[in-house]
């Protein structure tokens, strides 16, 4: 009997006469689902937000309104803040800083953060419990203690998974950005621009493809202007950021500041540096695609060529032998 016969079976016993009909529909209703997602999120062009920073003047940008865009508290998490709150000081402060490198810098990260995992802990290890003791029965004790602890774990964990994967993200989007913002520090440098204007002009033009970078750096800008001292701002940048190459540029302008030196010649030579990498990072990725896509070539096309070239001379032989004759040449 045929593959294909012995599966038309099955799915007639299981779901009746009209079983491929039922798979064929809901096939259909999973890929739509899955093609939802990419027709709905549609991506902001540049061109447009760059459009839309132009109707906002560099002042407005640095006004008391982007001061307190995460001024504002969360009245219904104050209510349980010493339950959200770690009392720990120093687990509080690498959380803080944890959140603050994935861009939630507001007051309420922390808080959010741990109420996100426990209303995700406990709403999934209720679905564990329902399913276990609701929905089927007769398992044995480590089933149930497996279908129901995981998925409480699972979700009280997968918070602080997706934050490390944010944070990895914005680390990769600031370092992809920081040559290009160099240049254009270094050209409002040489302008004849101070260097606090030349941040406040660079993150204003970068923001568009670099939004990360562009906040880093507008924050350091709003710090200045508060009066904070420029290197303590310039640390705290580089400790937030947490990239050697940021690292880097923040030592170069505090000793160009300590031994007053140019800062445009210190800033050409650092931005000539930072090119450089960029291009041995592009050839280092570029060597590494052979031996990636070897893998893959392995895996998804040489097995259905093998059985494209060898399947119809195995069937061949296969059904020679099962016919009781012998194989002819």
């Amino acid at each position: 009997m045929d593959y294909m016969q012995i599966f038309d079976s099955v799915v007639a016993g299981l779901l009746g006469p009209d079983g491929m009909i039922y798979i064929a529909g809901i096939a259909g209703i999973l890929l739509i689902l899955l093609a939802l997602p990419m027709v709905m999120v549609k991506k902001v062009e540049p061109l447009d937000r760059i459009a839309q920073e132009r109707k906002a003047s560099t002042m407005e940008l640095l006004g008391e309104e982007t001061l307190n865009r995460h001024g504002q508290r969360n009245e219904h998490l104050a209510k349980y803040a010493k339950y959200l709150d770690p009392e720990d000081e120093e687990e509080m402060s690498k959380t803080r800083l944890m959140l603050t490198r994935a861009g939630y810098g507001h007051k309420d990260a922390v808080r959010t953060l741990t109420a996100s995992q426990f209303l995700l802990g406990l709403g999934l290890l209720t679905l564990g419990a329902i399913y276990t003791f609701v929905l089927t029965s007769g398992h044995s004790p480590f089933n149930i203690f497996l279908y129901t602890v995981l998925p409480g774990a699972l979700g009280y964990l997968a918070p602080k998974y997706w934050l490390q994967k944010r944070v990895e993200k914005r680390k990769q989007e600031i370092q992809d950005g920081f040559p290009d913002a160099l240049d254009l520090l270094l050209v409002c440098v040489e302008a004849g621009q101070s260097l606090d204007q030349s941040i406040i002009r660079m993150a204003t033009e970068i923001e568009p493809s670099y939004p990360a970078l562009s906040s880093e750096f507008i924050l350091v800008a709003q710090e200045m202007k508060a009066g904070k001292d420029k290197g303590d701002v310039l640390r705290s940048m580089a400790e937030r950021c947490d990239l050697s190459d940021i690292t880097s540029f923040v030592t170069v302008l505090i000793q160009s500041a300590s031994f007053g030196t140019s800062i445009a010649d210190a800033l050409r030579v650092y931005a000539d540096e930072m090119r450089d990498k960029r291009v041995m990072r592009a050839e280092e990725k570029a060597n590494v695609l052979p031996t990636k896509l070897t893998v893959g070539t392995m895996m998804f096309c040489v097995p259905p060529l093998l059985i494209i070239l060898i399947g119809p001379s195995i069937h061949g032989i296969a059904k020679t032998l099962g016919g009781g004759g012998g194989v002819g040449f």
